[in-house]
């Protein structure tokens, strides 16, 4: 038998697949990725984009081993160390739940938990730990490399960060599956030109530009994909189905065994099949039902700001705009959607800086601030946008009471 596998794909063309891999690939709990839509409810607007955690994960794998050997051979890390990484990389979003970062809101609002946390219990709680510990791996270990310990700072920014293995095959795969132009890097020069300086991930002066033009793809993905207003209406509304039938079917407040249950058509599923005796219940249902046939809240304002707004605050502009429209408050839906600008490091903190390595006759490396690069300072910041959306037959109504209240 031979020692690997390869899998074809539309974006690397054949990704590389070793035997604990496999195993790890091949298990019930990585295998039920495959139904966690990678952008949730992007395909009601862009129809190709079916694409799976599942794919994203083996993409990650692939890039974050090249990212490795690129190392490596710059006597930076070991091939025991390549295979660490790889691995972390395959399991950095094994612990997504359905409808991927829609999920994970109400994950934290309900159990102030994230997808990271769900993914360390999974490696050291699951057979997938069982699986590494057998196969002579660390699973202690290989959990802190997926999900940011400070310890080990440049292989989590291998794995996640602004130049990462996460980013370079999420923005390609994306763009592919969404038909979107926005999302052509060439991450392979950023590869190569890969460095480490004082436990951070380098970059060789000479790809920057490769960088800034990966942080703009970034960017500009975020205004026409994952922000878009009508994909952003498929999210509000499915997240409202959840909340409201949380109560009843308990999907934040499930064990491990439970948890990994959850996939996109389950969750549909279970809400489509409650009883309406509530009027929650009722609401939960008709929404999944609306999600599934494609009958979309309609965005009736829209506006670009700098303010991230509060709960009690979107609670208020609800209040105000049921009031003035006389549409009941359950009808009304504020969607404060807000993300930063740049990608964020493996702790979860803004990035402001990047390590520059400038071969000459001496080598030298330069920290150098976000802020002294024009074309990623002119995006730095957060994107808040607020969005007010309402079934179609209130359209009118809502849209005059929320120019007047927020502004036209």
């Amino acid at each position: 038998m031979k020692p690997f596998l390869d899998i074809v794909d539309p974006i690397h063309n054949f990704i590389r697949v070793y035997e604990t891999e496999l195993k790890i690939i091949d298990s019930p709990i990585f295998q039920r990725l495959r139904r966690i839509r990678q952008l949730s409810g992007a395909h009601l607007t862009y129809p190709s984009a079916q694409h799976s955690r599942f794919e994203h994960s083996l993409g990650v794998m692939h890039i974050a081993g090249q990212a490795a050997n690129a190392l490596k051979e710059k006597g930076l890390l070991n091939p025991d160390q390549i295979q660490n990484i790889r691995l972390a990389a395959l399991l950095h979003d094994v612990g997504h739940g359905p409808f991927s970062h829609l999920f994970e809101e109400v994950l934290q609002e309900k159990r102030k938990i994230s997808h990271e946390e769900m993914g360390k219990e999974i490696i050291l709680k699951s057979e997938i730990g069982d699986t590494l510990s057998k196969s002579g791996f660390d699973k202690k270990f290989i959990t802190k490399l997926a999900f940011g310990d400070a310890k080990y700072r440049f292989v989590n920014e291998i794995v996640s960060g602004s130049l990462s293995a996460d980013m370079m095959d999420y923005l390609q795969r994306d763009g592919y599956f969404t038909g979107a132009e926005h999302a052509k890097i060439d991450h392979q020069r950023i590869i190569q030109s890969l460095d480490v300086y004082k436990s951070r991930l380098a970059l060789d002066r000479s790809a920057l530009y490769s960088f800034e033009s990966m942080v703009l793809s970034r960017y500009q993905m975020f205004k026409a994909v994952y922000f878009h207003k009508t994909v952003r209406s498929a999210e509000v509304m499915m997240l409202e189905s959840i909340r409201l039938a949380d109560n009843q079917l308990n999907f934040t407040s499930l064990n491990l065994d439970e948890y990994v249950k959850l996939t996109d058509e389950f969750v549909v599923a279970q809400i489509l099949s409650l009883p309406t005796h509530t009027d929650d219940l009722r609401r939960a249902k008709q929404f999944a039902e609306d999600y599934q046939n494609r009958r979309l809240l309609k965005c009736i304002y829209e506006q670009l700001t700098n303010k991230k707004f509060t709960k009690p605050q979107e609670n208020k502009i609800k209040q105000d705009i049921a009031k003035r429209s006389k549409v009941s408050i359950n009808e009304i839906f504020v969607d404060t959607t807000t993300t930063s600008s740049l990608p964020l490091t493996p702790s979860k903190e803004k990035s402001k800086s990047i390590m520059l390595v400038t071969d000459g006759s001496t080598k030298s490396i330069k920290e150098i601030p976000f802020s002294k690069i024009p074309m990623v300072s002119s995006i730095a910041g957060s994107m808040n946008i607020i969005r007010i959306y309402t079934p179609a037959r209130y359209r009118k109504k809502v849209e005059i009471a929320a120019k007047s209240i927020l502004g036209d």
